[in-house]
């Protein structure tokens, strides 16, 4: 039984260990005559590369993507798309004192419960080291997508600092290392993730996906809502602990009143009057922003001791050594950048398979219903 892939139509299958000699992915469904090469992919892997920041993994690798196959003289053929990343810097001695332990928080027990064998270097397959191949599959994926749909990310809490939303700046995003839309809330993360660094210890996050110009109709009833997908997509990326569409959990404290999305026209067109929903409704888009959040846990492999045993029942302290992020949910941004794009490249090709070519989008354009 596979576990590697996902999407129906537009489906993305990654393989390969943290530690091996490399990782990759295949995509399979995407249609031909698309302009595509490395040069549309690479910018989107520069943003997750590991030692990009002061505040990420040390681990160097240049994660320069290589088309293998389904591409010919610059357009997708409609065949698989093999892409590939070579590991360059591995440094595999630094788990050997793990080989036997169950780090706390990691997958190491899980793994070997259910295989009887685990990649302990880095975590193996289960290493966020695989993400990677999810990044450079959204770069085709945005390929299909065109410019008519965009797709942002931002950090909007590192530990118990949350960014204030009545100052979010898209524009910031670009400019800092945390992908922060508050230029004031930048100098408190540096100073409190450098107290946090320095400690040996690690902090969680809460990450904003948001995708504009998506049309009315992708997703369908029950089975098929685009939000259930969205909510898969972004829980399949590794440490995330909870997913919120729109407003998420706050409902819960809310009137049916206040959660409402009224409907009025304006220049004689159908308009929200806000989006609490996160742009899907009945899991069909609405036209509206579709909006996407989710918490990344802190960073398992830490500096500070803790309890745990070993494969043989003894009780040990665990210290993990090596390079770590001190907070993985910094690069977890172009990760979830890249599922909300392969969901919407997938719903965006079944509801053309459904309602046919004449729904008004078409592969690369700006056309919305």
């Amino acid at each position: 039984m596979s576990h590697n892939s996902f999407g129906h139509l537009f489906r993305v299958t990654t393989w390969g260990e943290s530690h091996g000699p490399a990782i990759g992915c295949v995509v399979d469904g995407c249609p031909p005559r698309i302009p595509l090469s490395e040069a549309d992919i690479q910018p989107f892997l520069d943003l997750r590369r590991p030692g990009r920041t002061d505040f990420t993994t040390k681990r160097n690798e240049p994660d320069a993507v290589r088309i293998l196959s389904g591409v010919f003289e610059g357009l997708t053929t409609g065949t698989p798309i093999s892409l590939m990343i070579e590991n360059t810097d591995q440094r595999s001695r630094d788990y050997g004192d793990i080989a036997v332990t169950y780090r706390p928080g990691h997958a190491d027990y899980a793994y070997e419960a259910k295989y009887g064998i685990r990649d302990y270097r880095g975590g193996g397959r289960s290493s966020a080291r695989e993400t990677a191949m999810r990044v450079a599959a959204g770069g085709v994926a945005r390929k299909i997508l065109g410019d008519g749909i965009r797709i942002r990310g931002a950090l909007t809490q590192i530990g118990p600092h949350s960014i204030d939303r009545s100052r979010w700046d898209w524009s910031e995003v670009s400019r800092n290392q945390f992908f922060c839309p508050d230029r004031e809330m930048l100098p408190v993360w540096e100073q409190y993730l450098a107290g946090i660094r320095k400690a040996g210890s690690s902090v969680g996050a809460m990450i904003e996906i948001v995708a504009e110009g998506v049309p009315a109709g992708f997703g369908a009833p029950i089975y098929g809502k685009l939000d259930s997908d969205l909510a898969a997509a972004m829980m399949s990326i590794n440490a995330v602990k909870s997913v919120e569409i729109g407003a998420g959990s706050a409902v819960a404290g809310w009137t049916g009143p206040e959660n409402a999305d009224e409907l009025f026209m304006q220049n004689h067109k159908l308009a929200f009057g806000s989006n609490h929903a996160g742009g899907i409704l009945g899991g069909i888009s609405t036209g509206q922003d579709v909006v996407v959040r989710f918490a990344v846990k802190p960073t398992s492999s830490m500096l500070v001791p803790t309890r745990s045993v070993t494969r043989e029942g003894e009780e040990i302290e665990v210290v993990t050594r090596g390079r770590h992020d001190p907070c993985v949910g910094i690069r977890a941004v172009p990760v979830g950048e890249a599922m909300m794009a392969c969901v919407l490249a997938d719903h965006f090709l079944r509801h053309r398979g459904q309602t046919g070519a004449g729904a008004g989008f078409s592969f690369g354009s700006s056309v919305v219903f």
